[in-house]
C-alpha cells in the first residue's frame, strides 16, 4: 500500500537564486499548504500531488513591494485585483500600500477609527499576494489613533509628510484643507519646530 503524498506540489528542474552567493543551485522545490517546505535536489516526485516540471527556469524568492498605490485612481476593490496580479506576474509576493483620507482614497475624511475598517472591508479576499498598509496621520487625532492602528489593525509603518500647508501636491496652498478633507477646526497636524528668531 502506497503511503499518501507528503507535498501538495513539487516544482522540478529549476536553477534557484539564493541571496548568498554568486551562482545558481539545481534543486527542486515542494510546496506544502501554499508554503516552500524544501529546497532540494532530487527530491521523489511520487511524494507530491502534483508536478510541475520547471524546465531549467530560474527561481527567485519573491519580491516585496514597499510602496504601492492601490485605490488612488481606481476604486480600491478594482485596484486590489488588477494591481496585484499584475505584481504577482513581476515576482511580487508582498505589497505594502500607502492610503490616507482626503481626496482619490474613497474620498473621505475623518478619524481612522471609522475610515480604516472599510479599507479592509474593500480589500478583503481581493489582492492576489499577501499585502498590508501604511497610513500617513493628516490631521492632529490621527496622531492619537496610531495606537489602535497598531494594536487592533497591525498596521506597523506610517509616512509622515513634512510639505502640505506650504505646498502641495495637488494645488496651491490655501486648497490643501479641501484637498485632504480637513476642516479648519482639525488642523493639520504640526510636526516642524518653531520658526527660529533672527
Amino acid at each position: 500500500m502506497s503511503k499518501a503524498p507528503h507535498h501538495d506540489l513539487l516544482i522540478r528542474n529549476v536553477h534557484v537564486v539564493r541571496p548568498h552567493g554568486n551562482v545558481v543551485h539545481e534543486a527542486d522545490i515542494a510546496v506544502k499548504g501554499g508554503r516552500i517546505a524544501k529546497v532540494a535536489p532530487g527530491q521523489d516526485a511520487a511524494d507530491a500531488k502534483a508536478v510541475y516540471d520547471g524546465r531549467g527556469r530560474l527561481a527567485f524568492p519573491g519580491v516585496v513591494d514597499a510602496h504601492m498605490h492601490c485605490g488612488i485612481y481606481s476604486p480600491l476593490e478594482e485596484d486590489a485585483v488588477s494591481e496585484s496580479k499584475a505584481a504577482a506576474m513581476g515576482g511580487v509576493t508582498s505589497s505594502l500600500n500607502y492610503f490616507r483620507t482626503g481626496q482619490y482614497y474613497l474620498n473621505k475624511g475623518g478619524p481612522y477609527a471609522e475610515f480604516f475598517p472599510e479599507v479592509l472591508k474593500l480589500s478583503k479576499g481581493r489582492f492576489h499576494v499577501d499585502y498590508g498598509f501604511h497610513l500617513a496621520p493628516m490631521e492632529r487625532r490621527h496622531i492619537d489613533e496610531l495606537p489602535l492602528l497598531i494594536d487592533k489593525h497591525g498596521v506597523a509603518s506610517f509616512k509622515i509628510f513634512m510639505f502640505y500647508g506650504s505646498h502641495g501636491l495637488h494645488g496651491a496652498s490655501d486648497s490643501q484643507r479641501q484637498f485632504l478633507m480637513i476642516g479648519h477646526a482639525r488642523s493639520r497636524c504640526r510636526c516642524t519646530a518653531r520658526r527660529r528668531r533672527s
